[in-house]
């Protein structure tokens, strides 16, 4: 069993900040539960844009207002309280915060806690999972 306090995450490094945005990474890849689940935070008047080339999300707002944009199809979907939306297929995407944005989220494959968004709005593949499918193939 892992039990963690979310006050306590915040006071280490598994509490990463980057451009737009802070995650407290509550499980990660090392936990061995086969998704990372963290709660993250948007920060209201930033334009997010993101493209997760190696991961799906699920996010769910638990806090705040503002959209998200599929940028496959151009949809605009309102976030507040209670919304989830889900990446299916490493979607495309811009969240823009109205004000902050508390949010619950999952990644698959789990990521391994440092991931900030690189130039393309990913976060980087797990090299391990990388070596496993050359392997595979």
């Amino acid at each position: 069993m892992i039990v963690r306090n979310l006050n306590d995450i915040r006071k280490t490094d598994r509490n990463v900040r980057s451009d737009g945005w802070a995650s407290a990474r509550m499980l990660l890849k090392d936990d061995g539960m086969g998704f990372s689940f963290h709660i993250t935070t948007m920060f209201a008047g930033t334009e997010l844009k993101m493209h997760y080339q190696n991961h799906l999300e699920s996010v769910f707002v638990l806090k705040g207002k503002g959209t998200i944009e599929d940028l496959a199809t151009g949809e605009i979907h309102k976030l507040e309280p209670g919304v989830m939306y889900a990446l299916t297929d490493n979607d495309r995407h811009i969240v823009r915060p109205e004000t902050d944005i508390l949010t619950a989220c999952t990644f698959n494959p789990p990521v391994t806690g440092k991931e900030v968004h690189d130039e393309t709005g990913a976060y980087p593949a797990d090299p391990e999972v990388l070596r496993a499918t050359v392997l595979a193939e």
